[in-house]
């Protein structure tokens, strides 16, 4: 079997990249943990771990500053599909962000972007409505104070990377 391979598309802008430099550190039939550097040169952003929940819905990404400095857990609400022949995964980003800061204080972004995307036909209903639900059961769970079973998942692989 090839090796597998991970592709990051989106809604807006319409695009749909190969993560080839992305290091899958662990993967199993519910997660995937990558280890990455940005892919354009950020300000602050240069690199980070994500985790993909494929099933529930949501990849969760550690983001460091240029120093190493822990920015945000940044949450990105998707839609997941395997191609077998390709042994790919897709990972379509419902434009709904939620951001957890170090602080705990959390924040979610870019309501304004699913509602431009449904208003102009970029979403289907039912992805419309996956992004809802699914941004409804990432804020459930850390608002619970369950946000650590997840993050878990990064913390785990990052430190046997070795790195931060």
């Amino acid at each position: 079997m090839s090796k597998l391979k991970l592709y990051r598309k989106r809604i807006i802008p319409a695009e749909c990249i190969l993560l080839e430099d992305d290091e899958i550190l662990y993967q199993d039939r519910e997660v995937i943990v990558t280890r990455w550097n940005t892919i354009r040169p950020k300000k602050t952003l240069h690199h980070g771990y994500s985790c993909y929940f494929m099933e529930r819905g949501y990849k969760v990404s550690k983001f460091y500053d240029h120093d190493g400095k822990l920015i945000s857990w940044y949450c990105d609400i998707i839609d997941s599909a395997y191609d077998e022949s390709e042994n790919a995964w897709t990972f379509t980003d419902l434009l709904v962000d939620v951001i957890v800061y170090p602080d705990g204080f959390v924040r979610v972004v870019d309501l304004d972007e699913l509602a431009d995307a449904a208003r102009d036909g970029l979403l289907t209903d039912e992805q419309m409505q996956l992004a809802l639900r699914r941004t409804d059961k990432l804020l459930s769970v850390i608002y619970k104070g369950a946000f650590g079973k997840l993050q878990k998942y990064i913390e785990e692989r990052e430190l046997h990377a070795g790195d931060t």
